[in-house]
């Protein structure tokens, strides 16, 4: 029986020393890490185990000791882009992690319009497969899962960007990374982490959400359906907390048509989100999201007041939104097919903003003020940075209103960078509309191409 025990106590204390090293699957070769930052290296051992890391790029040793927990972590530096390098961890057992590029690493997320690739029928999508191979964009794909805690790891591999591996991958987000990589000449991570139909409580914190009274509300009042998650919280936690240990540059975002029932705690939902994002990963990284496009919805006016709190959104720091009222063809069409324009508008977001590249026109113009001018409406822009133009005969989809709250069709004029309207109808302006619809596609842009974001000078 002596015996006995003494073997059980050597074999549980040669398990507990040898217990397999692991990694999460964000962790792996060829995956792309974050330039010139701290990354967080981590993942599983045996307690108290020393696990031993050694980077190529510097071939500089480091080693930590294990949690009780079986955990640990350890930050490495890593250098301006280039690449291909190699990690060795150690701890009783080796993992060599091979052909590691070092660049900028963003997130795209989101709902379908997110989602949507190659295999949707994008046309757009389907001309890059025969150019598109390019081993300075890789992919990281989150399978659509849920958590009802934050889990630590989810599945997935990285995958150098060819013809089979881009089919599967966001058509936004493989245009967005194009750009980036063409104008940077740097390497390119992007992890694609969305799920068609989901509504933003879903990628929130599900304490955002249950915590606060409005937010919840809002959300008890949305119709569960049958092929996505409706529960707060269950999307960030199997897809997106696992990810909030790897350093990345910022995050892409398309996502708003399942909220356009309750447009009025958007907002709210949607800054607080992004502060979740920005908390889990410890950094203020840059958050550039699409306004939701022109769409035949069952409600007056609903996409459209969903459009404005997504325009408002814009005054929360660093973020930016991509207009694209011009870039649909059927309004019946929840799914815009042309991914290729919103991809690149994101880009330039990026570009100008973190990259600081000179000479990129990103910003749609946005209204800033009306006055009112013998029975006209002068309309003055925020970010318009020449002139505006019609593309047209006339300034379509715009409304002007007096106090009785009636709107007409307003005739307009442009003069440089200022919009002027008024109707015989309306004697004594008090509001004027423009793009405020469901469907509405108006047709006023700056000289620069960039369509003016639809806006509305009431509140009613």
């Amino acid at each position: 029986m002596k015996r006995l025990m003494a073997l059980v106590f050597f074999g549980l204390a040669f398990y507990s020393g040898t217990a397999q090293l692991r990694l999460p699957a964000v962790i792996s070769s060829h995956m792309v890490l974050q330039q010139q930052s701290s990354v967080r290296l981590w993942g599983w051992a045996g307690p108290s185990n020393q696990v031993v890391v050694t980077t190529s790029w510097d071939h500089k040793t480091d080693s930590v000791k294990t949690t009780r927990d079986a955990c640990w972590q350890i930050f490495v530096k890593t250098p301006p882009a280039g690449g291909p390098y190699s990690i060795r961890i150690e701890s009783g057992n080796r993992i060599e992690l091979e052909d590691i590029m070092i660049g900028e690493v963003w997130v795209c997320s989101g709902q379908s319009n997110m989602e949507m690739n190659e295999q949707w029928g994008l046309p757009d999508a389907k001309a890059e497969l025969p150019i598109c191979a390019n081993p300075n964009i890789r992919f990281f794909y989150v399978p659509k899962t849920t958590g009802k805690y934050p889990q630590d790891d989810c599945k997935g591999n990285w995958a150098l960007c060819d013809s089979n591996s881009m089919k599967a991958f966001s058509a936004a987000g493989y245009f967005f990374g194009k750009k980036l990589n063409a104008s940077l000449q740097v390497p390119i991570g992007l992890i694609n982490a969305n799920w068609g139909g989901t509504a933003a409580e879903v990628w929130a914190p599900s304490s955002l959400v249950l915590e606060d009274s409005i937010l919840s509300a809002a959300a008890a009042k949305r119709t569960p359906a049958d092929w996505w998650p409706n529960t707060a919280g269950y999307a960030y936690n199997g897809m997106i907390a696992p990810l909030t240990n790897f350093s990345i540059a910022g995050v892409i975002w398309y996502q708003g048509e399942s909220n356009v029932g309750a447009a009025n705690t958007y907002g709210q939902l949607f800054t607080g989100m992004i502060g979740a994002w920005r908390k889990a990963w410890n950094k203020e990284f840059p958050f550039y999201y699409v306004q939701i496009a022109p769409y035949k919805y069952g409600e007056k006016d609903q996409g459209a007041r969903l459009q404005e709190a997504q325009a408002k959104c814009m005054q929360y720091p660093r973020v930016g939104m991509v207009v694209v009222t011009d870039l649909v063809n059927d309004t019946n069409d929840i799914h815009p097919k042309n991914k290729h324009e919103v991809g690149y508008r994101l880009a330039n977001w990026a570009l100008a903003e973190n990259y600081h590249k000179e000479g990129v026109v990103y910003k749609s113009p946005v209204f800033k003020e009306m006055s009112v001018v013998k029975g006209k409406a002068i309309i003055q822009f925020e970010g318009l940075p020449s002139v505006l133009q019609i593309k047209g005969d006339k300034i379509t989809e715009l409304w002007i209103a007096g106090a009785d709250h009636v709107f007409y069709p307003a005739e307009a004029k442009l003069e440089k960078d200022r919009l002027i309207g008024w109707s015989k109808m309306v004697k004594s302006p008090v509001a004027l509309r423009y793009g405020f619809g469901n469907t509405a596609m108006g047709n006023l842009f700056s000289k620069e191409g960039l369509p003016v974001t639809p806006f509305r000078t009431d509140d009613w």
